[in-house]
């Protein structure tokens, strides 16, 4: 997951999802779809930035709570790692990752 500071005032969601992930249409949708549902549940707790989250290969094979648990920690991570920066603007062009 990779994130950048937004001046909207609310957190914005985007997703990659490539085929190489999982050949099947339906995996990459259900993935799709435990993503947009965990961030609809965290988004009024989340700050300003524009999210982009990339998935891996393993990710096709994990049943959906199990991914929905992994997919909380990584908001989690969030959270956190906003919490103890110093400094909350960063500039444009830097972009953070956060990884499992």
């Amino acid at each position: 997951m990779r994130y950048r500071d937004n001046g909207l005032g609310h957190a914005r969601l985007g997703l990659a999802i490539s085929k190489r992930v999982s050949k099947r249409a339906v995996e990459r949708n259900r993935i799709k779809r435990l993503l947009r549902e965990s961030f609809r549940r965290v988004r009024h707790q989340l700050p300003p930035v524009d999210l982009m989250v990339m998935a891996r290969e393993q990710a096709a094979g994990v049943p959906g709570s199990e991914l929905l648990r992994e997919i909380d920690g990584l908001w989690n991570k969030l959270l956190a790692s906003r919490a103890d920066q110093a400094n909350p603007l960063k500039r444009a062009d830097d972009t953070s990752t956060i990884e499992r």
